[in-house]
Order: structure tokens, then sequence, then C-alpha cells
């Protein structure tokens, strides 16, 4: 299973990629869990301790890897385009409560000097992921797909993008969509989150095609106090832990 997972700051995608992480681990599954958004907080997430947060440097800090394995330095503009990172993974990735985790990072653009050695080497890695047929992988990605080259997305299993009730979240699932259609995507999944009330399920469903949602994470105060105390929800909320469940079931069944 290789589940890409989107969605506009806030939404809980976080809450919804660990939670998911923790259950098919639970099942004694292989698991990577691979942050890819530049406000990185999976880790906490997943069960690390702040302090332990903060000492994962991201593979795109990694100047000295970047430049080994994209042969890239100030004496060379050249650098290899498919550098050799499959092993990166198993080497560089931290590991609590059965998942793997391994924080990819963001490029900074600030500055001068070409970021382009950085780019190419965390594509190399989303791209490679794919590839480990027995692990379950799970991306926590930023707004949108544009990390994922044509190829690489064609080979996940499932696009999901997290969404609360409100116009501005269904307006990111519509760009995600169109964003996956044009990468030859032809299914983007829907899970709620924060829902409240009936009412709010119900605009969901006239907003969202049935085909498309996998279900609903109802508004839940233990889901706050974990992230207050940073913690993972998967050890606060029951509640969520039990819709996520389902959703997951329906994951599985496609």
């Amino acid at each position: 299973m290789k589940v890409a997972i989107t969605g506009k700051g806030g939404v809980g995608k976080t809450t919804f990629a660990s939670t998911l992480c923790r259950l098919y681990a639970e099942e004694g599954r292989t698991v990577l869990a691979a942050d890819v958004d530049p406000d990185a907080n999976l880790g906490l997430a997943l069960g690390f301790t702040e302090e332990e947060v903060n000492a994962i440097v991201p593979i795109s800090k990694m100047r000295k890897l970047v430049e080994e394995r994209t042969g890239a330095n100030a004496a060379n503009k050249f650098f290899k385009l498919n550098p050799q990172v499959s092993d990166i993974p198993d080497t560089y990735a931290k590991e609590i409560n059965g998942v793997k985790l391994l924080v990819m990072g963001t490029v900074e653009t600030g500055g001068s000097g070409c970021v382009c050695p950085e780019h190419v080497m965390l594509k190399a890695i989303l791209s490679s992921l794919v590839f480990r047929k027995d692990d379950v992988v799970v991306m926590d990605m930023e707004a949108g797909l544009e990390h994922l080259a044509r190829g690489t997305a064609s080979m996940m299993d499932q696009f999901i993008v997290v969404i609360e009730p409100g116009a501005r979240s269904i307006q990111t699932y519509g760009k995600v969509k169109q964003l996956a259609k044009d990468l030859g995507i032809t299914q983007v999944r829907v899970v709620a989150n924060k829902v409240r009330s009936q009412e709010d399920e119900e605009f969901i469903r006239t907003r969202i095609p049935e085909e498309d949602l996998l279900g609903f994470i109802h508004y839940d105060t233990d889901v706050i106090d974990a992230d207050l105390s940073g913690k993972s929800p998967y050890d606060f909320s029951p509640r969520a832990v039990e819709e996520i469940r389902a959703i997951k079931a329906k994951m599985d069944a496609k």
C-alpha cells in the first residue's frame, strides 16, 4: 500500500497520516512514513518527543549526502539526475511505535546558488519509495502533488485529500483532483475531518462525490489535547482511532 495524503494546512492530515501508520504497524506491517510537508510535524504525531524531533536532520539539509549522491558541489555545476538513493530510507529513517519516519524537508529558494541537486535528491527518494513492495508507505504531503513525477504518481495506490467542512477546504480538494488528473490519476479520495454535526456531514456529502468519500472523523477534544501535549493522537483519542480504522478498512478493500 502506497498512500499520498494531502490537504491545506490545519485540516488534520498529519493526525490522519500518523494514526493510519500506527494502525498498519499494529498489524505487524513494515511501515515507512515520509514527511514531505515543509511544516514537518509528523514525528510528534507518531510519538517522538519534541527533543527527538528537533534532533532529526531533514534529508534536504544533509548537504554532504546530497553532494555525495548527486556529484554537485561548489566546483561542479553538473550533477546526476538519477542518484542512488534506495538505501536512504533504511539508513536515515528513525523508528518509533513500529513506524519508520523519514523527514524529507524542503528546499530553500531564498539566497543564491542552484537548488536543483536538492530537488533531484528529494524526487529520487520519493520515486524509490513506491518500489518498496513489501512496505506500507504513507506520504504526508503539502497541498498539491507537485512532488510526484508522472511515473511515480501512476504507481501510488491511494491519493487522499483530508478536508474539513468549509468552502476553502473543498476548493483545495478540487485543485488537487485537477492536478492528479494532469498526472493521469483518475481517482482522488477524501477524508472529512473535524466534523461537528449532521449538518457538517450533509455539507460534505453535497460537495464530494459518494465514490470519493472514504469517511468522517468527528471533532474531538482529545485530538486537540494530544496536539497541545505534543503526543500521538493514537494514544489520546480512541474515538478518532476507531473512525480512522473504519476508513482504513475501506482503503484496504479498494
